[in-house]
């Protein structure tokens, strides 16, 4: 396999959640994982849609700005891009671009659960064609550049599992470098729990298997390992709650205390966005995400999520700085 350098070790990566893990949740993360000691080996863009045409230059920068700095956030945690569509001649069009601004590899969505995306035969529905999957993988893959890898990022099925071998066979045959596991179907959505013991199959496809979906913490982490059979983790939700989970996967003292991730929080507020309503909100969702791995950010929720001025929360963040 032309990529198995890129999986030499254990690979950690931090997954595309549509809304939340978007290039300043990305800079954030990255940073905080560095810092630890244990950056990510890459991450994933949000999914960035393909309809009708190839998408244009602008709308990856917009998704993906870090093309602007040799495909790496501040930190150096390359990203990979993500493409979700269901035409093969678009897709691998709009690959091809993304390879011209500088991508360092693209991954295909297969596993997005979001009703109007399936409406719109985008994402998880796909699982229910795998010839549809072949057909996708296999136009991107011709068409990029052979030095740059295609991966595939999938759930169990669609709503059931009953065609796994066939999803499997068709990321295999289309030529994809790597494969991502969401450890639940469509229909199971994000309730708990995932499925690890599922991912095992798919080892023997003679892929790199990385496996995704519940993992909040070491414990989490070892167990999906030892049930889905590969070392290596997709880290999504998880990551958000608590931003030293990959550094405590390996040590679990190599942690990172509310007061240094307070720090990171007035970092996240000072964002220069033209957006700066929309900053408030997703700080706000960052914030009550937060409150499910650290007990001291309920105190702060309770107050924060009533405000609506970002100097004045800046200032609440300052205050419990120095308390």
């Amino acid at each position: 396999m032309p990529f198995s350098h890129l999986f030499n070790h254990p690979v950690r990566l931090l997954a595309p959640m549509e809304g939340l893990t978007d290039p300043l949740m990305r800079r954030i993360l990255t940073q905080i994982a560095h810092d630890l000691g244990s950056p990510y080996d890459w991450s994933v863009s949000e999914f960035i849609r393909v309809t009708h045409y190839p998408l244009p230059a602008h709308v990856f920068y917009k998704y993906v700005p870090e093309l602007h700095t040799d495909g790496k956030t501040d930190s150096g945690t390359p990203i990979h891009v993500q493409l979700l569509g269901n035409n093969p001649e678009t897709m691998a069009q709009s690959a091809t671009v993304a390879c011209h601004l500088g991508a360092k590899a693209i991954d295909l969505n297969f596993g997005c659960p979001a009703k109007t995306v399936n409406n719109h035969k985008g994402g998880s529905v796909l699982l229910d064609e795998p010839d549809t999957l072949y057909q996708i993988i296999s136009a991107v893959r011709h068409a990029v550049p052979a030095h740059i890898p295609v991966s595939a990022k999938i759930r169990l099925g669609y709503n059931d599992t009953n065609k796994m071998h066939d999803i499997g066979q068709a990321v295999k045959a289309g030529g994809a470098s790597w494969l991502t596991i969401h450890a639940r179907t469509k229909a199971q959505g994000y309730k708990p729990p995932a499925y690890w013991d599922k991912i095992a199959p798919f080892t023997t496809l003679g892929l790199p298997i990385i496996a995704n979906g519940e993992i909040w913490n070491a414990t989490h982490a070892h167990d999906c390992t030892r049930q889905a059979n590969t070392p290596h983790l997709m880290l999504g939700r998880g990551a958000v709650t608590r931003p030293d989970l990959i550094a405590t996967l390996d040590n679990p003292t190599n942690t990172l205390s509310w007061q240094a991730l307070i720090c990171h929080q007035i970092a996240f507020l000072n964002d220069a966005t033209d957006n700066q309503h929309g900053l408030i909100g997703r700080y706000k969702q960052w914030l009550g995400m937060l409150t499910k791995g650290y007990t001291e950010a309920d105190k702060l929720w309770n107050i924060v999520k009533k405000q609506k001025d970002k100097t004045h929360i800046i200032s609440l963040l300052q205050d419990a700085l120095t308390h």
